[in-house]
């Protein structure tokens, strides 16, 4: 017999052996011999309070044992001489895309503009270290993507857009952690998820699939509105039936590519914002109700705020306790920064995007010139910004954050984990007033709702504005472009995702749509 039951238990409580077997046993009223033993469906902390609480969702086996073998088969099987299926770029999307035309028995063939995760590493040195971006291999350029550098995070609310659990189930069949599958807010980090990424790699190419990096597309060919070949940087072209479009939400020079074909295009809207980094034991305090440094069973805090201002939502984005800021741009001459954490989250910073929403119908009207580009414009402009305020290197501007809530140039800046290094700025007058003025407020509003989160130990570093796609390019029921034939927008890129999970779940039904097509 198998039954499942949620269980509530204490931090003290939690240090005790067994504690879910005793509670288990009183609740079910069984005795604890008759439980063969119970496997974990969901962990969360409840931290609202000061008695912190970890909520568990469990299966109790009595007198029946786990079956060995999880639900999930992934059937990959040998493509090399199969139908052909394109795909641009080996971020989540392209990965599983490519996955799910193996397990269809179609061969999928990646072009990817990047390096692998090995050779990517040299090229973030040289960011980090010597300023200089190469524009085809960044923490947004490679193998994996933008996710691969990046926190990992896992969670997403596209639960309607495809089967969550098959690609948490995936990650763990290529090397993730277990982990992933119990966690109310899953996560890998960034230490761990480079391997993961080669494993599935690895994959691709043991069943057939072809990977081709440092490849970079530069034209369609297309004849009666269908696609016919790919052309590549060094002029070669591809002959192609199908192909997934899936280059992520900073390959500006694609949407360029397409605008310029005249291919229809769409202005989105999004977000844009900065990077607020406290110290982790700031957070900690706040989150936990502990004055001095957090009990060892806990992790490092996170928090989500949202605050309604003029009509916008300002509001916390991808938070990464215990982590990195690093610089996320893709060409030299603009700053852009993101946020990631290793997988122990053991860093001495906390960072989080604070981002205001655009309205794409009623911010941009000095941009309307350039069509369904204009939030892009946009975005270019403001990185501009950060790069000339920043002294024309990787170096970040920045201020404290009571400082740029005043509107004070801030006379020193605190510690960061920023490896570029900041520069103080007075970011609260370089912004527009679109998002400055709406983040100085929402910052004071954060004040009232997290005591002691409103605090000048904090840095404010422009400028976060990478959120996501300022662009869609529209697609029909069945997922292909609505003029194109053959051309199938996917994942970040396309505005048809937010992160890793949703991203990869698009790829997924993007190649089952061009093989359907097929």
């Amino acid at each position: 017999m198998i039954k499942e039951i949620q269980l509530r238990v204490n931090l003290i409580e939690e240090r005790k052996e067994n504690i879910l077997l005793y509670k288990a046993s009183k609740q079910l009223e069984v005795d604890k011999n008759e439980i063969s033993s119970i496997k974990v469906l969901r962990k969360s902390i409840d931290a609202r309070k000061k008695d912190i609480i970890f909520n568990y969702k469990v299966a109790v086996y009595i007198n029946e044992e786990i079956p060995e073998k999880s639900d999930y088969i992934f059937d990959y099987k040998d493509v090399s001489n199969a139908k052909e299926v394109h795909i641009i770029g080996f971020g989540p999307a392209g990965m599983y895309a490519a996955l799910r035309c193996i397990e269809l028995g179609y061969k999928p063939i990646v072009l990817e503009r990047g390096k692998n995760v090995q050779d990517r590493r040299r090229d973030l040195k040289a960011i980090n270290q010597d300023h200089f971006v190469n524009e085809d291999s960044n923490y947004c350029f490679g193998e994996g993507g933008a996710g691969t550098y990046s926190d990992g995070k896992l969670y997403t609310r596209s639960l309607k857009r495809g089967d969550v659990r098959r690609i948490f189930e995936n990650l763990v069949f290529h090397g993730a952690t277990e982990q992933i599958l119990v966690d109310a807010h899953p996560h890998i980090g960034t230490n761990k998820l480079p391997k993961i990424i080669q494993n599935i790699r690895e994959n691709i190419l043991k069943f057939g699939g072809e990977i081709h990096f440092e490849t970079r597309v530069t034209d369609f060919i297309i004849k009666d509105n269908k696609i016919k070949a790919i052309e590549i940087q060094n002029g070669q072209e591809i002959q192609a039936n199908a192909v997934i479009l899936a280059t992520g939400h900073s390959a500006r020079d694609m949407y360029q590519l397409l605008h310029k074909k005249e291919i229809t295009l769409k202005a989105k809207s999004f977000a844009m914002g900065v990077r607020v980094e406290h110290p982790q034991q700031i957070i900690d305090q706040i989150q936990y109700h502990c004055s001095g440094e957090r009990d060892e069973l806990l992790p490092a805090a996170a928090y989500s705020l949202v605050h309604q201002v003029n009509n916008r939502g300002v509001y916390s984005f991808c938070m990464c306790p215990g982590g990195f800021i690093v610089p996320a741009a893709t060409a030299n001459g603009e700053v852009v920064v993101n946020g990631m954490s290793p997988s122990r989250r053991n860093n001495r910073f906390a960072n989080s995007g604070i981002v205001v929403e655009l309205n794409i119908d009623q911010d941009f009207k000095k941009y309307e010139k350039f069509g369904a580009l204009k939030g892009l414009e946009f975005q270019k402009d403001l990185e501009k910004i950060a790069f000339f305020a920043g002294g024309r290197t990787q170096t970040a501007p920045a201020q404290r954050l009571v400082d740029f809530v005043e509107g004070k140039l801030s006379t020193d800046l605190n510690e960061t984990s920023y490896q570029p290094g900041l520069k103080s700025a007075p970011l609260h007058s370089l912004l527009p007033k679109i998002i400055g003025s709406r983040l100085r407020k929402g910052f004071a509003a954060f004040g009232s709702k997290m005591h002691g989160y409103y605090t000048n130990e904090a840095n404010i570093v422009g400028v976060e504005s990478r959120t996501s796609s300022p662009v869609n390019i529209p697609r029909k029921e069945n997922l292909e472009h609505t003029e194109i034939e053959g051309l199938f927008p996917c994942g970040e890129g396309g505005g048809y995702a937010g992160g890793i999970i949703s991203a990869a779940m698009d790829g997924e039904r993007c190649a089952e749509a061009a093989i359907a097509k097929l």
